[in-house]
């Protein structure tokens, strides 16, 4: 048995690593997985793209088997068009997508909960994200709007922004791995991230939005500059996206093209993307 599941990234409101406590909504840029049981064979065979890490993959492949409690192996094929280590959750979208396909060609019947909960224990252990991220992969999964308290692993709240806008996304070469945060103090910032996240509760996300990522640029030293770009160009809210250095900004069509243009340095990789309000569906092969 075949499976194949393609799930997608996701856009930060509030980062939940001061508090524990996020937002993030659904973007559509996606990650696919192609799992294949091989029932003579035993273990996991993991094909991930070039330069990528496979122990999240195998993780959440190996969790998957285990639960099935099928003698047999699993091959998994991955495939994603979301830079990594940019804040643009790569990691929640792929270890949902494996999860995903992993438990339908098993034959497994999985909640949507515990579908994420696996990858997030994947996440955990392949040292991949700091919280579990979460809010990343509910948002990521259900698309749309999520509010989560990542320590206890629970959906706060769900929404959606207004119909109509875009994101237009920055995409540095810079890479912001997660164990180069762990010298950072992120306690300094807690009561602004605080204030963030009673912002997105209150259903203000674009403030929320913009507060949490001033709070975070100097600890994070990414320069906030082309998020105000973005803002003067005529984005309704721009900033900073998980960990950085990715900045997004929340666009209505009449400005995509200016924001486009105020985020184009020469440098950085510019996309424009649909926001993501779907929840994730697999294809059976």
């Amino acid at each position: 048995m075949k499976a194949q599941a393609t799930c997608f990234g996701a856009g930060t409101i509030v980062n939940a690593i001061a508090t524990g406590r996020g937002a993030a909504f659904g973007l559509a840029l996606r990650a696919t997985a192609i799992a294949e049981v091989r029932p003579k064979e035993e273990g996991i065979l993991i094909r991930v793209p070039p330069g990528v890490d496979p122990a999240l993959a195998e993780g959440c492949a190996r969790r998957v088997l285990r639960r099935s409690r099928r003698k047999a192996g699993l091959a998994v094929t991955v495939d994603s068009e979301i830079p990594i280590s940019r804040g643009l959750k790569s990691s929640s979208a792929v270890a949902n997508a494996i999860v995903l396909a992993s438990a339908r060609a098993l034959g497994l019947e999985l909640e949507p909960l515990q579908i994420i909960n696996m990858g997030v224990d994947a996440a955990l252990e392949a040292k991949v994200t700091i919280t579990g991220a979460f809010d990343d992969a509910c948002a990521s999964f259900f698309g749309g709007i999520v509010v989560t308290d990542n320590g206890a692993r629970r959906l706060v709240k769900v929404d959606r922004f207004p119909p109509g806008l875009m994101a237009v996304v920055q995409i540095p070469k810079r890479e912001i791995t997660k164990p180069s945060l762990s010298g950072k103090d992120f306690s300094v910032i807690r009561a602004k991230v605080d204030e963030a996240y009673r912002l997105a509760l209150q259903g203000d996300y674009f403030h929320a939005l913009e507060v949490n990522s001033a709070a975070y640029g100097p600890v994070l030293d990414i320069d906030e500059t082309p998020a105000r770009r973005a803002r003067a160009a005529g984005a309704v809210a721009a900033g900073i996206s998980g960990a950085g250095p990715a900045i997004l900004a929340l666009v209505k069509p009449a400005h995509v093209e200016a924001v486009v243009r105020s985020l184009t340095d020469g440098e950085s990789e510019v996309r424009v993307a649909s926001l993501n309000t779907v929840e994730s569906r697999e294809v059976t092969v």
